[in-house]
Order: structure tokens, then C-alpha cells, then sequence
């Protein structure tokens, strides 16, 4: 698979036919929103086996077989070169297929009301087949430990026919808001934590799910303990069903970091005792804050690097975000709020007022500014091909279990077709 950045005054059938692709294979690939207006700067994926390199200034064949982690031999092989030739600027030389490796991938869908959306349906079925997990999101708790379902519709029977582990995710929020009273409850009071442990099994085997992802946030700092003894005793339950047991967990750096959302949650015990957990490793830029990239790859980096010291490499899912945040300027946090796009709609926001499409090799990020029609001034950031890349290599790199994405229902098609360049999925 290639990465294509588009060009000033280059077109969908000049790439083709660069890359040797018809022209519907490549609107195909990247279900393209502005085919006939390319904007400068937008990532394309090009479905090629293997990738293309063009000679640069400097560069020769050992330098190239090095950067892309092939023997120099069969690199020239390959391309029916002698290793010793010299190499000129702008040659084009096949790269082949890298290997590829196991990982897991997990999504969240969040239906709202009391439906499964068409919309959300549709997004859910597109996804699963590039899925080990589908995780709708989420049962609620109420103070005696009963449960409140989210509309489930058909995601039962999407993730029975695509292999996909169903994920009952189980959060503690009231009202909307993370709520630590009730957090309080469910992980000290042992009358309450058994009747909803009871709930849980009940649940669980009514729907078929296969694994109890726990969500509890913003617990008070003095119930880490019993937030561990609750996750030893959930697994001894859960184990005897056969379940996997695992756990969302704040994107932290430090075993003594401080704040709300941090303290309580002990990656070194998680990482003992459950099977796997999904690190929140996006939001850096989000809807109440200042424009930035939602998921930096430098902050994300330095929480996975933490966060391999303290849980086995293999139990971790990185999160990772499917939308970006459009900010209107000046922004003022506290008092405006950034609206979600998809990175389809960022393309065409570009397209539309014919700004080009910028990008951050600090965030690994794209990024557009432009003026709406009042005159407003915007900032957009979102992800693509280049970005996701970016997170990808980061994952092999570390030797991750696998991506857990927030959240299906905005359009990425680049992500999918870039797992298959670079994974192997796992079923269950």
C-alpha cells in the first residue's frame, strides 16, 4: 500500500496512472468525497501490493534497502538492478510487501436515544470485519447495582457473524457525568458489588458477551485498593465463564500522577490482573479545549512507553480516535465548544473553500484553516492515512496487542484498508 500526498494541479487520473491503478480503484479505496477537486495536500491511499519509491538526493540502494527493512540484495533483485549501480534522482523502485503481524482491534459504538441508528448500524457492519471486539457503549450502573442497557438492535447478531467478540462495556456515570459516589458504592459496599457482579453474569449470558470491559472513571484516589480487589474478584467470577475481563484506563505517565481521572486507576495491578486493557491515549485536542491534534503522537508515545514498563506489551490496546474537532476563533474554553467531524468532512471543508490540507510532522496530524461565509476564522484538526500510519508503526514498534477506536459512526475508510496493509486481525 502507498501513501500519496496530492500536489498542486494533480488529478485522480494523472495518480492512476502513476501508480499504475484505474482510476474507480482508487475512488474506490479511499471513497473519495471530492473526486474531480483534489486538494492540495490531502493523503491518498493507493491499492498497490507492496509501495513505489522515487531516488532522492543522497540516497542509494543501501540507504533504501535500510530505511525499508530489506536485504539490499533482494531489493536490487527485485528491481532488476546491480547492487553496486548508482542510483539516479527521481528513479522509481518497488518496495514489496512488508510483513505483516497479529494484532487486535476493538470499537465502540455508541447508539444515543433508544435505537440503533441506521447510520450506526451501517458503520458498525462496515467496520466488523476489520474487528476482534465490538464494544456497544454502555451499560450504566444504578446505586443498588442493577443495570441499565443501552439500545443493543442488531450488534449482537453483527458481531456473532463477523467473529467479533461483544463487548459488554460497563461505565459509571449518572446524569451524564462520571460519577465517583457511585463508583464509591459498587467498589465498597460488598451487598451492592455482588448483586451487580450477579447482574453482570446475568446479562452477559443473556446477549452473549464474551468480555466485561469495565469503564469506571473519575474515582476517588482513596479507592484504588478497592478498585484492584474489585477487578481480582470480577475475574475469579468472570473466568469461570470463560469471559475475558478488561479495563479503560486515563492515559497517564507516572505512577504517582495526580488529578481525578489518574490516581485511582493502577496500571501495574490492571496489568496483572486483567486480560487486557484500552489506554485512552487521544483527546489532547477536544471539544471544550484549544485547537490542537486529538491524539499527538508524542504525548500518546510517552503514556505507551509508560505504559509497557508497568503491563505486559500484549494487554495493551492503544486508543485511537476516528474524527477530529473543527474550532471557530478565537476559541474561548469554558464558553465555546469545537464541533466532531469526520476525516471525509475535513477533505471536503478543505475542498469546499479551497485552502489545501497542512500537515504537522511534530503532531503527526493534518490540520486546515480557513474563513467560513461570516468571515469566521477555523481550525481543523483530523487524522488520515499519514497519521494513522504513524500509529500504526508505533504499535509494532512497541509490540502492542492491538487499537481500540473511539468511536464508529464517522467515516474513516483510510484506517481499514491500512489495517489490512498491516495486520493480520484476530478473531475470537
Amino acid at each position: 500500500m502507498q501513501i500519496h500526498v496530492v500536489k498542486p494541479n494533480e488529478t485522480v487520473t494523472g495518480i492512476a496512472r502513476l501508480y499504475q491503478v484505474s482510476v474507480n480503484e482508487l475512488i474506490s479505496a479511499n471513497e473519495l468525497p471530492n473526486p474531480d477537486r483534489l486538494v492540495v495536500g490531502q493523503a491518498l491511499v493507493i491499492p498497490i501490493y507492496g509501495s513505489f519509491y522515487w531516488v532522492q538526493r543522497g540516497d542509494s540502494i543501501t540507504s533504501i534497502s535500510r530505511r525499508f527493512q530489506i536485504a539490499t540484495a533482494e531489493l536490487a533483485r527485485i528491481n532488476g538492478i546491480s547492487v553496486n549501480q548508482p542510483l539516479q534522482i527521481g528513479m522509481k523502485l518497488y518496495i514489496p510487501q512488508q510483513r505483516k503481524v497479529n494484532a487486535e482491534f476493538n470499537a465502540y459504538v455508541e447508539p444515543f436515544g433508544n435505537t440503533v441508528s441506521n447510520a450506526l448500524e451501517i458503520s458498525s457492519r462496515e467496520a466488523a470485519p476489520y474487528l476482534t471486539y465490538l464494544s456497544p457503549f454502555a451499560f450504566r450502573v444504578n446505586r443498588d447495582g442493577s443495570l441499565i442497557a443501552p439500545p443493543l438492535g442488531n450488534l449482537p447478531e453483527i458481531a456473532k457473524r463477523n467473529r467479533n467478540v461483544l463487548v459488554m462495556a460497563i461505565n459509571n456515570q449518572e446524569k451524564g457525568q462520571f460519577s465517583d459516589e457511585l463508583g464509591r458504592l459498587l467498589l465498597n459496599d460488598q451487598s451492592i458489588q455482588n448483586t451487580f457482579l450477579n447482574n453482570i453474569v446475568s446479562t452477559a449470558k443473556k446477549y452473549g458477551f464474551r468480555d466485561i470491559h469495565i469503564d469506571f472513571e473519575y474515582l476517588r484516589p482513596q479507592d484504588k485498593d478497592a478498585y484492584n480487589q474489585f477487578l481480582r474478584k470480577s475475574k475469579a467470577r468472570f473466568s469461570k465463564e470463560g469471559w475475558f475481563l478488561s479495563t479503560a484506563l486515563a492515559p497517564k505517565t507516572s505512577s504517582t500522577q495526580k488529578g481525578r481521572w489518574y490516581e485511582a486507576h493502577d496500571y501495574k495491578a490492571h496489568g496483572e490482573i486483567v486480560d487486557f486493557v484500552v489506554i485512552m491515549t487521544y483527546e489532547w485536542g477536544y471539544s471544550g479545549g484549544p485547537p490542537m491534534a486529538v491524539s499527538p503522537i508524542a504525548p500518546v508515545r510517552k503514556v505507551l512507553d509508560y505504559a509497557v514498563k508497568e503491563i505486559p506489551s500484549k494487554k495493551i490496546l492503544m486508543g485511537q480516535n476516528l474524527y477530529g474537532y473543527d474550532w471557530t476563533l478565537p476559541f474561548t474554553a469554558g464558553k465555546d465548544i469545537a464541533k466532531a467531524i469526520s476525516p471525509q468532512q475535513a477533505i471536503q471543508i478543505a475542498a469546499a473553500h479551497n485552502v489545501p490540507i497542512n500537515y504537522d510532522t511534530d503532531s503527526q496530524a493534518p490540520n486546515i484553516d480557513y474563513v467560513d461565509e461570516a468571515g469566521k476564522k477555523h481550525k481543523v484538526w483530523f487524522e488520515d492515512a499519514r497519521s494513522i500510519q504513524a500509529k500504526f508503526n508505533l504499535l509494532k514498534e512497541l509490540n502492542l496487542r492491538g487499537m481500540s477506536y473511539w468511536k464508529l459512526g464517522l467515516s474513516f475508510p483510510q484506517n481499514w484498508i491500512l489495517i489490512v496493509d498491516n495486520f493480520n486481525v484476530e478473531k475470537k
